[in-house]
């Protein structure tokens, strides 16, 4: 088969000033992207903010022969994500890849969390992805073709301490995706989702060094650029991490009816080994197959 290529094609990726992000750019250009390197340059939790790392990713891009600009806006700011739409659209005049990746961390037990580290972190996950998408949507939509990576993590997808803040955004994101890829099927706008393990700023003080040493970012990105490419599934949830790679999917069981008629607290107690018994289960590609199989269960399916 071909290699996968982006010739002809723009992408923008947010976070890209190093570890996951900067691989993502870097692999995007040498298959023949045109990358906007966006970076707000900012510390793990989101404090500061320099052009820098964004321009080191540009001149590493260029020197390789490819083609490449940088942005320091945040995610966050409207302004700031208009002015990165309005210089890509100026500089190349279109829009093809979008990979949403930047983030920041401000871990706490939630007894300990203080509301606005839960927003921050909630803004700058959930809403930083949101409107850069949000301002390219329309122009994908007129393009009839877009490639969307949203970043998720198994804290949202399965939980982890300390993390309340962040688990609830990158689950979030799932919720977000899995609207955005029906939406989007009729112009052909693929919506995916990757859920890496690497070593980076934001794990790098997590891990013992031999462990980080095997979850290189460039581990992840193969997986990325995959979600990125033409022939991209939509609404997958890729894991990924040390060269290792599955699909996360969300399960709901077949159940139980228990009637209209007398339903109490403990018929749902006493009927619990069902209502979980994981036997049918499904993995459901839009809400209303929820709903199908409630009213297929109130007419005795």
């Amino acid at each position: 088969m071909a290699d996968i290529r982006f010739d002809g094609k723009v992408a923008i990726v947010t976070g890209a000033g190093g570890g996951l992000g900067r691989q993502h750019a870097l692999e995007l250009a040498r298959r023949g992207a045109k990358v906007v390197v966006n970076d707000l340059g900012g510390s793990v939790d989101g404090s500061g903010g320099s052009s820098s790392a964004a321009d080191a990713v540009v001149d590493e891009i260029k020197a390789a022969g490819g083609e490449a600009i940088s942005n320091g806006s945040s995610v966050t700011d409207d302004a700031g994500v208009a002015h990165m739409i309005k210089q890509t659209m100026d500089q190349w005049g279109r829009i093809d890849v979008i990979v949403a990746n930047a983030g920041i961390l401000r871990d706490k037990s939630f007894a300990k969390m203080e509301i606005a580290d839960f927003e921050l972190v909630l803004n700058v996950h959930l809403m930083g992805t949101v409107k850069p998408v949000k301002a390219a949507w329309e122009i994908m939509r007129e393009q009839n073709y877009g490639r969307i990576v949203v970043t998720t993590s198994s804290s949202g997808l399965y939980g982890n301490f300390g993390q309340s803040n962040y688990g609830a955004a990158k689950l979030g994101i799932i919720g977000f995706m899995n609207t955005l890829r029906l939406e989007g099927a009729k112009n052909n706008i693929h919506v995916n989702a990757i859920a890496p393990v690497a070593a980076t700023r934001m794990t790098e003080n997590l891990m013992p060094p031999a462990v980080l040493e095997r979850l290189k970012p460039e581990y992840v990105t193969p997986g990325v650029v995959y979600l990125c490419s033409e022939e991209a599934p939509t609404g997958a949830i890729l894991t990924a991490g040390a060269g290792a790679f599955a699909l996360s999917r969300i399960y709901e069981t077949e159940g139980v009816y228990l009637g209209e008629g007398g339903l109490s607290v403990e018929e749902v107690r006493d009927n619990w080994s069902k209502i979980s018994d994981p036997e049918g289960q499904q993995a459901y590609n839009a809400g209303g197959e929820q709903s199908q199989k409630f009213f297929r269960k109130m007419s005795g399916g």
